[in-house]
């Protein structure tokens, strides 16, 4: 009998795991959506409380303006983001290349010279001329068709994707136990308790894991941002921005941001002719990601990767271990909050496995 309910949950749930990798696209439009809909539940919820005397907001106009309140707030930080890449490029564009091969020759003869020793040059080619042949391969008229006809693609892919997700956002947050209500027609009855005790619980911790994640991401900016203001960095926010967004990456995020951020301020410096300054900008930057990290490391990360989703730091290792394994930078993206998931499943229909009862003990 205990073995008839476990294949009976497992089954559906093998048949579930399969259409969602082979619907990938829509389970991720749905993943999506559900993360904003957390977002935008207590703008709603606020919104509700809203009245004049006996006149409130219909519940639907509520979730309009949730919805609308998420889209100001990203296209606010795209905003305020393209100015500081314009001002990069512009940056990038001062940098005079004929200088710049002058002072960089020396250290591309030594370079030729160890790929050469190491086979990965013949003896008669040139490292210049490969990358310029790369380049102008890259340039070429025939291609820019293509390049046009993908970009016409990502754009129209980018846009359905984005009106997808705010419109099940948006349907999410009107019919909130709309989910629930689906699940329940699928699952047998006598699952129906553990089943909404998986949702109330499930949403209670991955609720605060993202608004834990959102406030580390806000925190990282902040510091990065202050550190290399202080330290004169150009740019400092750009850089400072987008170390802080890599942070969603949890480990690899900020070797990712800093390898970013020290290319950004060396080009930087090349804009200037300050080369005698790439080394001091470098070491400036590094330290500065350094620092802000320990702080994060310290401080941030265990209170929310350990306090909101109610894991051992280790535990929390391993699994982001085997999402990077499974699935690279997504995988360890999503690796924490499928663990939660997972785990709250495991707690109500399986709770009676020692091993079970110990990994769910804090939940």
């Amino acid at each position: 009998m205990k073995y008839s309910r476990i294949i009976s949950l497992i089954l559906p749930l093998l048949i579930l795991g399969f259409l969602a990798w082979y619907f990938s696209n829509i389970v991720t439009y749905f993943v999506v959506a559900m993360v904003l809909t957390m977002i935008g539940q207590p703008i709603v919820t606020l919104l509700e409380r809203i009245h004049i005397g006996r006149f409130r907001l219909p519940h639907s106009l509520n979730c309009i303006i949730a919805v609308l309140v998420i889209v100001v707030v990203f296209s606010s930080f795209i905003g305020f983001f393209v100015p500081l890449v314009s001002n990069q490029a512009t940056l990038i564009s001062k940098i005079d290349l004929n200088t710049l091969n002058d002072n960089l020759q020396e250290k591309v003869t030594w370079l030729e010279r160890q790929m050469t020793n190491a086979g990965i040059l013949g003896k008669d080619q040139n490292l210049v001329a490969i990358i310029n042949q790369n380049v102008e391969s890259i340039l070429k008229l025939d291609r820019i068709g293509s390049y046009f006809n993908n970009l016409l693609s990502f754009a129209g892919s980018f846009f359905m994707g984005v009106f997808s997700i705010l419109f099940i956002t948006f349907y999410m947050l009107k019919e909130s136990r709309m989910v629930l209500e689906w699940t329940l027609l699928i699952v047998p009855t006598r699952f129906h308790t553990e089943t909404k005790n998986v949702f109330s619980n499930t949403g209670r911790l991955l609720t605060r894991y993202f608004v834990g994640v959102s406030l580390e991401v806000m925190a990282m900016i902040i510091l990065l941002s202050l550190g290399l203001s202080l330290l004169g960095v150009k740019n400092a926010v750009l850089i400072g921005f987008i170390g802080g967004f890599f942070n969603i990456i949890p480990y690899l995020g900020p070797l990712i941001g800093g390898t970013i951020g020290v290319i950004l301020g060396v080009t930087n410096v090349l804009s200037t002719g300050g080369y005698d300054q790439i080394l001091p900008v470098t070491l400036s930057i590094v330290g500065t990601f350094v620092g802000a990290n320990l702080i994060d490391n310290l401080v941030l990360q265990p209170f929310i990767y350990s306090s909101s989703v109610k894991a051992h730091p280790l535990e929390i290792f391993v699994v982001l271990l085997m999402g990077g394994s499974i699935a690279g930078v997504v995988g360890m993206v999503l690796a924490i909050p499928t663990y939660t998931v997972l785990r709250v499943v495991a707690k109500e229909f399986m709770g009676h496995f020692r091993i079970v009862q110990k990994l769910t003990e804090n939940i």
